[in-house]
């Protein structure tokens, strides 16, 4: 999974046809649904070009996610780029976390509409640019851009749900977007092995662009009616923050640099990883909400649960497979289908959290979702014991898929619910940054106290009995992990903003 799930009531009259109608207070809206909006779903006729074009979008993304991790090793192998391969993941986060600020202020300034297609017309360019790469630079160049895409989409995607659903909509349309990676979390992988087999990994890549067509014909035109321009389209029209792009090179510069260093555990590493840091952190201080790292209540600690949900749970996924291989002897096949059922119960759990009888309780709705995760990082690693079956690790991680659907679903509501239409755009940026920042530190951070411990050796065995097997290496990523979401369980204590009295 990635962070795009984002795995995301009063009727009011439409907006003039001149333009957007001015919203105002938090977690207000754009109400174009008229006086019958209140009896209509998301795909009622108010909003079904809209949401089935905007989910078509999640639903390319989460293809390419699944299909394109499938095809990424033959590729570095034919375009002789083993050594670089992390790089051609790597790219990709840097890029889009840049991208993420930009898109925020973009949004913010002229309405989601340009960012949203400038970032699917990237989307689809990087693609083709690593289809026809002929060295590993030109795939990684690809990625790169393709990352910037995503960057884009994701936090446009956010600013038009703000605008274009009233508030009762919201969790509802987060909970689609979860279940769009069901079938890409299955099919995926198997599609994208196939293809790859047959007819040559390039087809992966260069294939998937043909699917933006429909998402642009479909969701464009709806965004422009119910969801352009800026929020307050009397204001004066805000320059971009150049305080802000900066830091936002700054914190993509350090998260490369933090991903180069923990490739090699050499001395030499500290540099890259001193720089990295010295990026990094004034680069963060500046870009997410204050109050975030001491977990101030309200959107503070939204944004920060959001970074220590995804970070412990994708760095701990991204190891299961690997230790499903080297030490319990499954085939790579097997081992990817134990996540599968994962993309179904993390659907589960954004649904139930869309219930509007289960608004009253959301934070404790997002603490057990993250005691859930909690329990599925510590549970995996058990398959390290001979006399447990693997299948527990399939179990294991539906479970953990069920806390993250309510925890990232709901992280992404709350979010809209606390920000004024004006800062829809800033703060989105804000929780991405968290999500995709906090997966590149604690990857980094799992990946060099695997390979502290000898857990590269593993890589090149396929059974359980291959010497150098090195479960201690597996156990050192895990339980770290399970300790980060726990600490995530506190943080949901802290969401919701006291009433006033």
């Amino acid at each position: 999974m990635t962070a795009l799930e984002p795995r995301d009531a009063d009727v009011g009259v439409a907006p003039p046809a001149d333009g957007p109608a001015p919203t105002g207070g938090a977690g207000s809206s754009r109400r174009p649904g008229g006086a019958g909006g209140e009896r209509e779903g998301i795909l009622g006729r108010t909003h079904r070009a809209l949401s089935v074009g905007i989910i078509a979008v999640v639903l390319l993304i989460a293809f390419e996610a699944t299909a394109v991790g499938t095809a990424m090793p033959v590729a570095a192998r034919e375009l002789n780029g083993i050594g670089v391969y992390a790089f051609a993941f790597s790219s990709y986060f840097t890029t889009s976390l840049f991208a993420m600020v930009l898109s925020g202020q973009w949004a913010d300034r002229d309405g989601p509409l340009r960012p949203l297609a400038t970032g699917i017309t990237a989307f689809g360019a990087g693609l083709l640019l690593s289809g026809t790469a002929d060295t590993m630079w030109m795939f990684i160049l690809g990625r790169a851009v393709q990352g910037l895409g995503g960057g884009l989409v994701i936090v446009a995607l956010y600013v038009v749900i703000g605008r274009a659903y009233e508030e009762r909509l919201r969790p509802s349309i987060l909970a689609a977007f979860s279940a769009s990676w069901i079938i890409p979390s299955v099919v995926g992988p198997l599609a994208s092995g196939t293809v790859t087999e047959h007819l040559g990994w390039r087809w992966v890549f260069v294939g998937i662009p043909v699917l933006v067509v429909f998402p642009l014909a479909l969701a464009l035109p709806a965004i422009r009616r119910m969801a352009s321009g800026p929020a307050d389209p009397d204001a004066p029209r805000a320059p971009f923050d150049a305080r802000r792009i900066r830091l936002a090179l700054g914190i993509s510069l350090g998260a490369g640099l933090l991903q180069y260093a923990a490739q090699d555990l050499a001395w030499l590493s500290l540099i890259p990883l001193a720089a990295g840091g010295a990026l990094l952190v004034p680069a963060v201080l500046g870009l997410l909400p204050r109050g975030t790292y001491r977990a101030a209540r309200g959107l503070p600690s939204v944004v920060l649960l959001r970074g220590v949900a995804a970070g412990s749970f994708i760095a701990a996924e991204s190891f299961v497979p690997l230790m499903l291989v080297t030490q319990r002897g499954l085939s790579p096949t097997a081992a990817g289908l134990s996540l599968a059922v994962g993309g179904a119960t993390w659907a589960l759990g954004s649904f139930l959290q869309s219930r509007p009888r289960l608004e009253p309780h959301r934070e404790r709705l997002t603490v057990a979702g993250m005691i859930l995760v909690t329990l599925s990082i510590l549970a995996a690693p058990t398959v390290l014991i001979d006399a447990v079956p693997a299948w527990i690790v399939a179990v294991a991680w539906g479970i953990g898929c069920l806390g993250m659907g309510m925890v990232i679903a709901s992280t992404s509501f709350l979010l809209l619910k606390l920000s004024a239409p004006e800062e829809a755009g800033a703060n989105s940026a804000s929780l991405q940054i968290s999500d995709g920042l906090s997966n590149v530190i604690l990857l980094a951070a799992g990946g060099a106290a695997f390979a502290a411990l000898g857990g590269g050796s593993v890589a090149g065995h396929a059974t359980a009995s291959a010497t150098g097997s090195h479960p201690a290496a597996f156990a050192a990523v895990f339980l770290p992990m399970a300790a980060v979401a726990l600490v995530g369980a506190w943080v949901a204590t802290r969401v919701r903003v006291p009433e006033a009295r």
